[in-house]
């Protein structure tokens, strides 16, 4: 019997491990809709930690109609940036980490990658185990080792499976979530929701500039946060500019929504809460419904982490570690465990703590990844060959993410370390991840029509197709 070699391997089947790792995407396995990205960002925003971050507005003295708009800004903002970085990946038919090979070169990507998506990949698997699995242990009255252990393993196995059965199963968790997150909305007002006036003797008050940047930064970067795993979602979708155009909408919207839903509830209910625990929060909140509220958290964990693993072991892959997929997805749910069980103490410090150190490495690196794509030529699929030559060692592009890293240290706000500027003017709020975004973007500008730093004599490697998952993958 002959086979059409035009027929796709992996096509739209859900329940087919995906045979692909940091391979492109060929034509002939494009599939799926636009509207698939907006579950797959709108499930994953649904999580408690978001309304958390509003509970701080009281805290900064910030007044109630300066914390709203402070949350719509940001989430505007990191929307706009998901989702030109989403449309990249229908164009590109490449993870949002591959495409960084562009601009940094083969191995000057590595660093970035390395930090960025495995190191912080791991990080925020781990605070994402921890509260689900507190959630499942108050849920259960289960020990919190086995919560967490279930949890993991149904996220290791779903991650495996890989794209299609992610995007299958945030769908579904949307139309679950989307209910119980209603629920703790109505009750939570109900039960303790306010509105209240700047306060300029509240314990956290900075002035109200540097209040409002700070606490606008937040929002924004928990979004950024995701920008380096935005094409991973998209880049199977066909290549037309119809579907360009509306995988934008859509994973700006999905992402936009859930920001401002549980950022602005956060801000309604914060004075209510007196515990920075999230789940003794949840109880004070929720009352008679903690149950369902302790049920919804622990379901947004999953939706959180299928995306958080999967992007991980992609990013393990693009490191040239010779492992295959699935091994990567094991030792990242194995590494998440692990720290979960550590440091299941004070999560909501250590959540505030990855949210400014992937912001402040984060920034720099999407802003020149978007200036490449639309200034140095990277949107041609003609290009993607470029991606997977190894000879193109290390390019200006390194250079400018370093930069601009380099550049924000000074202005760093965190319980980690605090720069100089940030210490000697605390009014001005977190200007960090603004600095590093702004130095990243000129060095980019001043050097990107330059000859590459450093590219070595041979012959370029073709980009890879699709290969079975059960090999170790060498693009």
């Amino acid at each position: 019997m002959s086979h059409d070699a035009s027929a796709p391997v992996y096509g739209s089947a859900v329940t087919k491990i995906e045979p692909f790792g940091v391979e492109h995407i060929p034509d002939n396995e494009r599939h799926g809709k636009p509207s698939s990205q907006f579950f797959v960002w709108f499930a994953a925003g649904l999580n408690f930690p978001i309304i958390l971050l509003g509970f701080s507005a009281a805290w900064f003295g910030l007044s109630f109609s300066a914390a709203v708009t402070a949350i719509v800004i940001g989430a505007a903002v990191g929307s706009l940036l998901m989702a030109v970085m989403s449309r990249m990946g229908v164009r590109l038919g490449v993870p949002q980490q591959i495409q960084a090979r562009g601009p940094l070169g083969f191995f000057g990507n590595f660093l970035p990658v390395a930090y960025i998506n495995v190191f912080a990949g791991v990080g925020w698997a781990a605070v994402t185990v921890i509260l689900g699995g507190k959630a499942f242990a108050g849920l259960t009255h289960l020990p919190f080792w086995l919560c967490a252990g279930v949890l993991t393993a149904a996220e290791l196995v779903v991650s495996i499976y890989g794209y299609n059965m992610i995007n299958y199963l945030q769908k579904v968790l949307t139309y679950v979530l989307t209910p119980l997150f209603v629920l703790i909305t109505v009750v939570a007002v109900v039960r303790g929701g306010s509105f209240f006036h700047a306060n300029p003797h509240a314990s956290g008050y900075i002035g109200s500039s540097g209040g409002w940047i700070t606490f606008a930064g937040w929002f924004l970067s928990f979004l950024v946060a995701w920008a380096p795993f935005a094409s991973d979602y998209s880049r199977y979708l066909p290549d037309t500019p119809e579907v360009v155009t509306r995988t934008a909408w859509y994973t700006g919207l999905g992402n936009f929504v859930t920001i401002c839903w549980l950022g602005i509830l956060g801000v309604v209910v914060g004075g209510s809460a007196t515990s920075s625990d999230s789940i003794t929060a949840l109880h004070q909140l929720a009352g008679p419904f903690a149950i369902p509220a302790l049920l919804a958290v622990g379901l947004s964990a999953l939706a959180q982490n299928f995306l958080n693993v999967y992007g991980g072991a992609i990013s393990v892959q693009t490191l040239k570690i010779p492992v295959t997929r699935s091994q990567a997805v094991t030792v990242i749910c194995l590494l998440a465990y692990a720290i979960s069980l550590w440091g299941e103490s004070g999560t909501e410090a250590k959540f505030k703590v990855f949210l400014n150190l992937t912001a402040y490495f984060i920034a720099p690196f999407a802003a020149v990844l978007l200036l490449d794509f639309y200034l140095g030529g990277r949107s041609d699929p003609s290009r993607v060959a470029e991606l997977y030559d190894r000879r193109r060692v290390l390019d200006w592009g390194f250079v400018a993410w370093a930069g601009g890293v380099a550049a924000s240290v000074p202005f760093w706000q965190s319980s980690f370390y605090t720069g100089p500027f940030s210490k000697a003017y605390p009014g001005a709020g977190d200007l960090s991840m603004f600095v590093a975004a702004g130095a990243g973007a000129v060095l980019y500008l001043l050097t990107y029509r330059l000859k590459p730093l450093w590219i070595r004599d041979g012959v370029a490697v073709p980009a890879p197709q699709a290969q079975n998952s059960t090999a170790v993958t060498g693009s």
